[in-house]
């Protein structure tokens, strides 16, 4: 099988500190991979260069493009760029108001992710945009309240909403969870659940949460400095981990 993403020893420096170095994976249609570690570890930085926002210094990302096959993205034009992050990909910032516009109405957040992709015809778009406000679990009522109107929670998925009604392959997800009240991120790793298998998806998600990727991710690849120090099956490393930093998180998350 043909990986949908393949990346090849992604490296970015800081000066002399180490963002992330010697990152390899494959990551194939269908498969959610968790990428975790303590703050600084280097994973939001791994994530940022894999999903275009950070140049890397080094390395090659490829992706499986519907027109061309694998393709490096790293040497596409922006223009090309540009429509692979409004169509096959999807990004969810760690907060909301970084993935939504918070002066648009819920409604148009959603609704201007299909504009950018061609669709025209208002009541196709707003009756999609309703479509999905449902699948999120936000009510039809609310389809022309602002953002700011919405709690922390109801925000995170209206940004769901709008990164998932193009119907991406691929989704580069932040800390989806953080900064959320225990019992509102269990409703949304809940609902994140149900739309990655209803849907499919190919997922790479960075928390510092191992109960988060032990809902969703297949796999797991854990960070310390800047580099990959253990990866595996997720049950497998989380139950049976090999080296002494992946130890040391599981052995802290068992003690609280």
């Amino acid at each position: 099988m043909t990986p949908l993403l393949s990346v090849r020893d992604i490296a970015k420096f800081y000066g002399q500190r180490i963002g992330c170095t010697d990152v390899s994976f494959d990551l194939y249609p269908g498969e959610v991979m968790g990428v975790v570690g303590e703050s600084g570890s280097g994973k939001s930085t791994l994530l940022n260069c894999l999903a275009g926002h950070l140049p890397p210094d080094t390395g090659e990302v490829f992706f499986d493009t519907r027109e061309a096959g694998l393709r490096d993205t790293l040497t596409m034009s922006e223009p090309e760029r540009r429509m692979l992050s409004r169509t096959d990909w999807a990004f969810v910032h760690q907060h909301a108001r970084d993935g939504l516009r918070m002066g648009v109405s819920a409604g148009g957040n959603v609704g201007e992710r299909l504009m950018a992709v061609g669709a025209r015809h208002y009541g196709d778009i707003r009756a999609a945009a309703v479509d999905w406000l449902g699948r999120v679990e936000i009510t039809e009522d609310r389809v022309d309240d602002r953002p700011t109107a919405f709690s922390g929670g109801m925000q995170q998925r209206l940004q769901l909403a709008r990164n998932l009604v193009t119907g991406p392959r691929l989704v580069f997800m932040d800390e989806p969870t953080g900064g959320l009240d225990v019992s509102v991120q269990a409703r949304l790793l809940d609902l994140l659940r149900g739309l990655v298998r209803e849907m499919g998806l190919s997922a790479i998600i960075v928390t510092h949460d191992l109960a988060v990727v032990r809902l969703l991710a297949d796999r797991l690849m854990v960070m310390k400095d800047g580099r990959v120090v253990e990866t595996g099956l997720t049950d497998q490393v989380l139950d049976d981990p090999q080296h002494g930093y992946t130890q040391l998180l599981v052995s802290s998350v068992l003690q609280v």
